[in-house]
């Protein structure tokens, strides 16, 4: 280094001691984050090419694609916990989850124009918890008392498929989804009469991991789940024949759009019925005259939905694979209707009017009654039975909280924007010719 030193020949070595330090400053600094990136990469290839191993890979049993690392999330998906306290409190969690499902409809419904559209959704936000968690959970134990065969139904009780698909639901949300995602609020325990439960630590309820599918027991397992989680869920399968359905009026398949037979799709797509459910919290219909019925006589009050949306649905049902999940938005306003509305007060039919003789007039709104019904759909495909899983979570909001945080032009413009969209009959639909006018004087006053 002497032809560049600044010092003198005598002083070199300081040079040279200098350099090697800061040499060994870098490798300290360097080194450990090296480290990490390399064993990340490696871990994620490793987990990749297990994935795709046939029979004992993950693919093959069901599981969902490994995603690259991150810093924010476990290799399962849980959010990771930074903190110094080593534990987080149940009623912090639950109101941790309650702000961000909450914020994401609150900001989503009102202003989004394609908040019904259908995106991917994380599974550790599958089933949310939120602050009302025990309060629903009450309100769910009451409605089973009052309406069992409303919120609880079973389309062929002594059919094996059908008590497949609901023991493979519950053994997935008891037996691993619950306590692997929320295990300060359940966990898997050990009874003294030697049984394996899933023990909620919240209301201390004990449910059984291990079940023999019986028609006694499919209806069991519904009402375990109904009385676990703030959640509905529907079961749907695919139908074995035209004739598979007694209950369904239209048995005639649809013909195949001359589209899809250019592109070889000669078949038409396989029809969901509705098998199972659990159902505490229905908008506008009564769950029980569903049972057994197709996705489009489900919904044939629906404007719109055969003409535009039923060969897409039916397609799109049929080609969810195992591991995918998605959600979807709506929303409504619901004057003097609670939760539980299963025998009408919030959708308008043609046989009843559009309303126009129950409009709400200047000063009549009972704004405290009045509310912001938001649900989260989702849908995933279990991976043993293929059955179909559609899920609901309700929220409503109080209109005067919504004109409080400051969104009441927003949605009073999605309001308007009913009439808009391409079946403009949806406005009717939603009875905003009764609730719509004073509604919007209500949040732009």
């Amino acid at each position: 280094m002497a032809w560049y030193s600044i010092l003198p020949q005598d002083l070199i070595y300081v040079e040279s001691w200098a350099a090697r330090f800061f040499v060994i400053l870098g490798i300290i600094t360097i080194f450990p984050w090296a480290v990490l990136l390399i064993f990340d990469v490696s871990l994620y290839l490793w987990r990749t090419l297990g994935y795709e191993l046939p029979v004992v890979g993950g693919r093959a049993r069901g599981m969902q694609r490994p995603r690259a690392p991150s810093l924010n999330e476990r290799p399962d998906g849980q959010r990771r916990a930074f903190g110094l306290a080593g534990y987080e409190d149940i009623s912090t969690a639950t109101k941790l989850d309650a702000s961000k499902a909450e914020g994401s409809v609150k900001r989503r419904t009102p202003t989004d124009s394609k908040m019904e559209a259908l995106s991917s959704l994380d599974p550790s936000a599958l089933i949310p918890m939120d602050k009302t968690y025990k309060d629903r959970l009450a309100l769910r134990a009451d409605l089973l008392r009052q309406y069992p065969d409303v919120v609880i139904a079973i389309n062929d009780p002594e059919d094996p498929h059908v008590l497949a698909a609901i023991n493979e639901l519950y053994t997935f949300v008891v037996g691993s989804y619950l306590p692997t995602r929320y295990p300060r609020m359940f966990q898997v325990i050990r009874t003294a009469e030697k049984r394996t439960v899933l023990q909620s630590l919240v209301t201390g309820h004990e449910a059984p991991l291990n079940w023999t599918a019986t028609p006694q027991n499919g209806r069991q397992q519904l009402e375990i789940l109904g009385s676990l989680v703030d959640e509905d869920f529907l079961i749907l399968l695919p139908e074995s024949s035209p004739s598979s359905s007694s209950q369904d009026p239209d048995p005639t398949p649809t013909p195949t759009d001359p589209e899809e037979k250019e592109k070889g799709e000669d078949e038409p797509e396989p029809k969901y019925v509705l098998r199972a459910y659990t159902a505490y919290f229905p908008s506008g219909f009564n769950p029980a005259e569903k049972i057994g019925l197709r996705l489009t006589n489900i919904h044939a009050p629906v404007p719109g939905y055969k003409e535009k949306l039923e060969r897409s649905m039916d397609r799109f049902f049929t080609r969810i694979e195992v591991g995918k999940f998605v959600q979807r938005v709506n929303w409504s306003v619901l004057t003097k209707t609670e939760l539980f509305a299963a025998f009408g007060g919030v959708h308008g039919t043609e046989g009843e009017g559009r309303g126009e003789n129950e409009v709400i007039e200047d000063g009549g709104l009972d704004v405290d009654s009045t509310v912001l019904r938001c649900e989260r759909q989702t849908l995933h495909r279990l991976p043993h039975t293929k059955a179909l899983v559609f899920a609901f979570h309700t929220y409503t909001y109080p209109i005067q909280s919504v004109k409080d945080e400051g969104l009441g032009e927003d949605m009073a413009v999605a309001i308007d924007g009913l009439k808009e969209g391409n079946v403009p009959e949806m406005h009717w639909y939603k009875r905003a010719p009764v609730w719509g006018d004073a509604v919007k004087r209500f949040l732009r006053s």
